[in-house]
This record gives structure tokens, C-alpha cells and sequence, in this order.
């Protein structure tokens, strides 16, 4: 049998790797066994980062309602039950987006709720 020769193939892998490594530190960035560590704990912890911005912006919005709610005199946790309760389907980033940008319909939401 003739002789096969695979040095192409991890080549290219190498390189691919390298060039999602590129802007690391150090070996990280020039050290293939380094490289792949630094690239897989990279891609879990964007996972991670994607699932913790949801969280925050989930946050920010719940904040933003209770503030404009408590300012017309109604506290977000009677604002969401009461909101369900009268079947008025609009989700805290939609809410929270009226709150602070179109506070007269924000503001009839609320009237309809009272």
C-alpha cells in the first residue's frame, strides 16, 4: 500500500484554531495544545455571558416598569398580577419600552389596570 501523509489535514485544523485564538496572550495565541484549551473555555463562557445578558436586561426592564408604575401610584408586583388578571398581554420588555418611551400609553395601560 502507497503511504498516506496527513499532515495537511491537522495543518489546516491548527490553523483554524489559531486564527480563533488570535488577539490571546501569549501561548495562547501561538501554541496549538494552549490555543484549543483557550478556545473551548472562550466558547463556554460566551454561553454563559449570552444566558447572564438576558438575565440583566430581564432586570433592567422589571426596573424600569416599577419605577414608572410607583410614579402613578401602583407597584410593579399589583401591576404584572393584575395585568394577567385582565387578560392585557404586553411582556416587561414591551412595558418597559412604553415606560420610558411613550409614557402616555404607558400611562392608559396603567388606568385600564386601576
Amino acid at each position: 500500500m502507497a503511504r498516506v501523509k496527513r499532515g495537511q489535514t491537522s495543518h489546516q485544523k491548527h490553523k483554524k484554531l489559531l486564527k480563533l485564538a488570535k488577539g490571546y496572550r501569549g501561548g495562547r495565541s501561538k501554541l496549538v495544545k494552549e490555543a484549543k484549551q483557550s478556545v473551548l473555555h472562550a466558547g463556554a463562557y460566551a454561553i454563559a455571558g449570552r444566558r447572564q445578558r438576558r438575565r440583566d436586561m430581564r432586570r433592567l426592564w422589571i426596573t424600569q416598569v416599577n419605577i414608572a408604575a410607583r410614579n402613578l401610584g401602583i407597584s410593579y408586583s399589583k401591576l404584572i398580577p393584575t395585568l394577567k388578571a385582565k387578560n392585557i398581554l404586553l411582556d416587561r420588555k414591551i412595558l418597559a419600552e412604553l415606560a420610558v418611551k411613550d409614557h402616555s400609553t404607558f400611562q392608559k395601560i396603567l388606568e385600564s389596570v386601576k
